[in-house]
């Protein structure tokens, strides 16, 4: 079960990155995220890990597993019965914006019962996102 959600962004996209990348400041401009904790130090990176807290949400751990600076990061969480996979994707609009496309996939036999439950909610955060990323990146 994948569920998505994208936006056109009036910024560039090495300014979209920059607010996506630092993944810490993402509850200044999103209140379905509480708390991220990185378990690391640096630019985000293939292998960085955080600890992320969202309302409604059970508190999970996620893996960077592909990075492409400037581009895309993918993150994971879980395994086996319930695979959470979450892909953000940056790309330029001629005129200097940037297009959004965040996803959330749901794995698993478990997986696909949590996907279904957290459907509707799943929808709104991705929503909520968005047009947060864009807030905060339009911002002088």
């Amino acid at each position: 079960m994948e569920q998505s959600a994208t936006i056109d962004i009036a910024a560039p996209p090495d300014r979209v990155w920059q607010v996506l990348s630092d993944v810490e400041h993402w509850p200044e401009w999103t209140d379905t995220v509480r708390w991220v904790r990185r378990v690391d130090d640096g630019a985000l990176r293939t292998g960085s890990q955080a600890k992320i807290s969202q309302p409604r949400i059970p508190t999970v751990d996620y893996v960077v597993t592909e990075l492409e600076p400037g581009r895309s990061f993918t993150w994971v969480s879980g395994g086996g019965a319930a695979l959470t996979t979450a892909r953000h994707v940056l790309e330029p609009l001629p005129g200097g914006g940037t297009r959004v496309l965040l996803s959330v996939k749901q794995e698993g036999w478990l997986g696909s019962f949590v996907g279904r439950f957290y459907r509707g909610l799943t929808d709104r955060y991705l929503a909520t996102e968005a047009a947060g990323l864009k807030a905060r990146s339009e911002q002088a």
